[in-house]
């Protein structure tokens, strides 16, 4: 008869696992060529989209550089320019008159390097990529070293942080099935914060947002060390991503201190029989790293809260996002948007639970309190709770790999008898191809997402394109003395109006334009041609717009034909954009 071993160790106390756990946390050369491999994979697989756009452009087209979320882009490539002669930024995406008083590291950081490299927006977006992506892959490798000793489930747990995604290519085939104009429950796709691929592929920043994990990697380090210069660093981390973005203190806060209580219940018991006292029972060391973290690093929330109480031009953005429209889905939603893993994770949590293992040693209970508390953090009542997905693939992840090898493969080598009459190679096997299928099922989404940028690119057209005569008559602005004189445009070009003149535009962006609704009604009468010329002077006049863009974008709102406007006179023009200046 033949005993076999499980895949893992058992969780042990804490007190006894402090060894092992520094020895799971060494990463041979082979692992981390391993990591760069994938970096470089990621990093070319996800450039195939954008090599395709620069390829395809039309002769008449100007690619923009960017393929998703593009209105947030054009946010971001405003901050870039202002910062690229200036350490502080005012809000160009409105009309109003404000003060350069924004502030963010990353942005100040891509503009002063971009500046000195003498680059533009689109190389330097481009780099944020590689660095976020590399950047984040390093502190996830050394999240599943931490966790896990063998090299299977550190590497499959790795794998998917990097590319599990959702349910939602079944939400693609029911559209095409029944012949739907979208697919149902939208947000259950397009979410990009708890995906890391499509993070890589569209939204860089918030993978390299995502790095605010190496915070727990540290405290669980300094933790097993009993060293608190870890929080230290810790804090420093999170006072460097906190400038980038403030919103992620949230998480790391909550979640530490989700940590806290969490080994405060553990210990309790044992603790207060041997002191009787509440105090010497409380996890003073957790407590005084967050202490140490919360005080470095709450600067960047501070500035944050202050310009958005304030400032009302601030005020009024934060008081936008709502805008949108987008927020966590619901509850009974988030299987379908996080998928495979999330199921599972669950399942390897409420295992968990259920058998009351009261003796998880640190990193397991973090693991546990980080899925379980992101939970109530994605669903804060404010209009970002969205954000807190982003990280949550982490924790997934170290779960669903747990509860597969150790729940899931010896409960099938038991039904098969594998854990009596096999070799122990037979549940090593069955372990590598449960594995392999777990790899394959967390990959269509992100497949499909990847595939559907070249059909969308292939359209060569707004938002992802500019009309070569767009940015010609936009060089034409940018040359104007006046830094404030506002243009009013479609926001279809407005949108880029900030980042390619430096000057304010009339309708832009969904928060960062003040009173958005009401300004996107105004540009739709303006371009109606039957709208009277009395409400055109009004809307003209009650923010002193001194430029009105004209071109392919704008002629899609109405048959408007500003040319025949005598407060208009034509000031420049292309065969295809016109561009008036405001005489009134």
């Amino acid at each position: 008869m033949t005993t076999t071993t499980p895949p893992f160790t058992t969780p042990q106390s804490a007190s006894a696992s402090m060894a092992e756990t520094q020895n799971q946390t060494r990463i041979d050369r082979a692992e981390w060529r391993f990591v760069a491999l994938i970096a470089a994979f990621v990093l070319i697989f996800t450039s195939l989209p954008y090599a395709y756009a620069y390829i395809t452009t039309p002769a008449d087209r100007h690619f923009m550089g960017v393929m998703l979320n593009v209105s947030d882009h054009a946010q971001y490539f405003s901050w870039y320019r202002e910062f690229g002669t200036a350490d502080l930024s005012s809000n160009k995406l409105t009309p109003e008159p404000n003060q350069p008083i924004f502030f963010n590291l990353m942005w100040w950081g891509l503009a002063k390097l971009g500046a000195l490299l003498g680059v533009g927006y689109e190389v330097m977006y481009q780099v944020m990529r590689v660095i976020g992506t590399v950047g984040f892959m390093w502190v996830a490798y050394r999240m599943c070293a931490w966790f896990f000793k063998e090299a299977l489930p550190r590497k499959l747990a790795f794998l998917t942080i990097i590319f599990s995604s959702g349910f939602g290519w079944l939400l693609v085939l029911l559209k095409y099935a029944l012949r739907l104009a979208d697919v149902p429950l939208p947000f259950t796709l397009y979410v990009a914060e708890p995906n890391t691929f499509y993070s890589i592929l569209g939204f860089p920043h918030f993978v390299a947002a995502a790095t605010y994990v190496l915070c727990f990697d540290l405290v669980l380090r300094g933790q097993a060390k009993n060293q608190l210069r870890y929080a230290l660093y810790a804090g420093l981390w999170a006072l460097f991503m906190g400038w980038q973005h403030a919103y992620d203190l949230v998480l790391v806060w909550g979640i530490l201190g989700a940590y806290i209580v969490a080994i405060f219940l553990r210990d309790f018991p044992q603790r207060h029989r041997e002191s009787r006292s509440i105090l010497a029972s409380l996890p003073w060391y957790l407590i005084k790293s967050l202490i140490v973290i919360g005080l470095i690093s709450f600067s960047p929330a501070l500035y944050s809260v202050v310009l958005t109480r304030l400032d009302p031009v601030w005020k009024e953005v934060l008081a936008q996002f709502g805008n949108a429209g987008v927020y966590t889905p619901p509850l009974y939603q988030l299987p379908i948007l996080l998928g495979p893993a999330f199921l599972v994770a669950l399942f390897t949590a409420g295992s968990m639970l259920v058998r009351r293992r009261l003796n998880w040693d640190n990193k397991w209970l973090f693991a546990l309190s980080w899925f379980i508390i992101s939970f109530p953090l994605v669903y804060l009542p404010v209009d970002f709770q969205i954000h807190m997905l982003n990280g949550w693939q982490v924790p997934i992840a170290l779960l669903a790999v747990y509860g597969l090898f150790n729940y899931i493969v010896p409960a099938l080598a038991k039904r098969r008898n594998l854990a009596t009459t096999a070799p122990p190679s037979a549940v090593t096997q069955l372990s590598r191809t449960l594995a392999v299928i777990f790899f394959v099922a967390i990959l269509p989404t992100n497949i499909y997402l990847w595939s559907w940028r070249f059909l969308d690119l292939n359209r060569h057209d707004y938002p992802f394109y500019l009309h070569k005569d767009d940015m010609t008559a936009m060089q034409w602005i940018e040359a104007q003395p006046d830094p404030n004189a506002v243009v009013l445009s479609a926001i279809d070009t407005g949108q880029f109006v900030p980042m390619l003149t430096g000057k304010p535009a009339y309708l832009a962006h969904w928060a960062q334009t003040l009173r958005f609704f009401e300004k996107q009604k105004n540009v739709a009468a303006f371009f109606d041609a039957n709208t009277p010329d009395t409400q055109r002077i009004e809307i003209l006049q009650q923010k002193d717009v001194r430029y009105v863009f004209y071109g392919p974008a704008e002629r899609q709102l109405g048959a408007y034909n500003p040319a025949a406007a005598s407060f208009l006179t034509l000031a420049f023009e292309t065969p295809e954009v016109q561009v008036f200046v405001v005489r009134l």
